[in-house]
């Protein structure tokens, strides 16, 4: 075990997201089913069909519970708020960003003694591993994973390097995990000389990597999707130059002359939310509207990736809208939410959802405001919740493998 929690999730009511009225929602049957989550797309990759009923409505009560809950806790608690969380969320946040962002935000704040990160379970561990050993780091809900984190597990990562060492390739390969991984996997790349990267500097870590060794590869976890992007798209290497790494297949499905021959040797491993987006999403919106920028996160497919027109990490995005001329129209390939907070702050742009039968991040959803105010009231009575403790061992070779990103040019 890498981590440990304490204290227990009780059972509480749900609350939905309601939509801002700028965000034009899925009009036909079928797609406004899947906007609901209460049927499945047959024909996506597994693991990307919509999850069941998102959660019903919050007692309004919540509300006010909560703004007392947080006026309670006063600058003893800290609370973060990843750019997909709900609205409702979102509003009892000090900060929000990215996982990496919020990470170091933490990092920043000693004087908090409780974070209270409302993201999924892996952030919450790189939380708990920047921060001081007197902040206590809880997430809402125990249940708000990470499907990519999950695809790639230590002991099958393990068997992976195993395998590599056996076919004669080890000593050349520098392993890079997507901050989306979990903090064993984030040790791991520590013990291995390797580093962590995000989607915003992936290129960075790379050319890093790749000037590590004479005839360097790349073993990139979990995502390969943004492993691959970043090779072909950024740096100019060949689709050929990557393999993918099946841990279900003994070699991982993968021939010794494959292996070596590799530049890039990328984790089966993929988000349930970018990668629903398609080509064919693509070619349907640009068909529907006119002068359409299409904006998507690397995490997508490389078909998706290269047709696009502008392709950048979840801060990229928001800074490309922001930026964006008013009247200007915007098909946006990332998470639901996002998608229409960015529309309801930007009421002068046309900004629609690539994918017209859409889906939330069904683990980041999991944190609602009942579980968030369950949360702060517990900490108000002096009962913290749901802690995440990352082992010590762990711990330490897993911020080896930050603090190498962190070293690494333009971070």
């Amino acid at each position: 075990m890498t981590t440990r929690t304490e204290g227990s999730v009780e059972s509480l009511p749900e609350s939905r997201l309601p939509g801002p009225s700028s965000f034009a929602e899925p009009a036909s049957a079928p797609a406004a089913l899947l906007l609901l989550g209460r049927a499945q797309d047959l024909g996506s990759e597994r693991g990307v069909e919509c999850p069941g009923d998102l959660p019903a409505a919050s007692d309004p009560d919540l509300v006010a519970r909560a703004h007392a809950a947080r006026q309670a806790l006063g600058s003893n608690a800290f609370v973060l708020g990843h750019h997909y969380q709900r609205d409702e969320v979102i509003e009892f946040a000090d900060v929000t960003g990215d996982s990496f962002k919020l990470a170091r935000d933490a990092a920043n704040r000693p004087d908090a003694e409780f974070i209270v990160f409302c993201g999924v379970h892996f952030m919450a561990e790189s939380a708990d591993i920047l921060t001081a050993a007197h902040q206590q780091v809880v997430l809402p809900d125990l249940a708000a994973g990470c499907s990519m984190a999950d695809m790639a597990a230590i002991g099958q990562v393990e068997e992976a390097w195993d395998t590599l060492v056996e076919a004669g390739v080890a000593e050349d390969v520098v392993p890079i995990t997507y901050m989306n991984s979990s903090a064993a996997i984030k040790a791991f790349t520590g013990r291995h000389g390797g580093t962590v990267c995000t989607s915003s500097n992936a290129e960075v870590a790379l050319n890093w990597a790749f000037a590590q060794r004479p005839q360097a590869k790349v073993f990139f976890l979990p995502d390969q999707h943004l492993g691959r992007n970043t090779a072909v798209r950024d740096l100019g290497f060949s689709p050929d130059d990557c393999v993918v790494y099946n841990p279900h297949k003994p070699m991982g499905g993968l021939t010794v002359e494959q292996l070596k021959n590799a530049r890039m040797i990328l984790w089966r491993g993929h988000c349930s939310v970018h990668g629903r987006f398609t080509a064919e999403n693509v070619a349907t919106v640009r068909r529907r509207v006119p002068d359409v920028n299409v904006l998507v996160h690397p995490e997508c497919t490389h078909e998706v990736v290269s047709q696009a027109d502008q392709v950048g990490s979840t801060e990229y995005i928001i800074r490309t809208i922001q930026a964006a001329p008013a009247g200007s129209a915007w098909a946006i390939g990332t998470e639901l939410n996002l998608v229409r907070r960015l529309a309801k702050a930007h009421p002068d742009l046309k900004i629609s959802y690539l994918d017209r039968t859409v889906c939330y991040c069904s683990t980041m959803n999991r944190i609602d405001l009942p579980h968030l105010v369950w949360t702060l009231e517990s900490l108000a009575a002096g009962r913290p919740v749901n802690r995440i403790v990352v082992d010590p061992d762990v711990a330490h070779w897993a911020r080896v493998a930050l603090d190498q990103m962190l070293a690494l040019p333009g971070l």
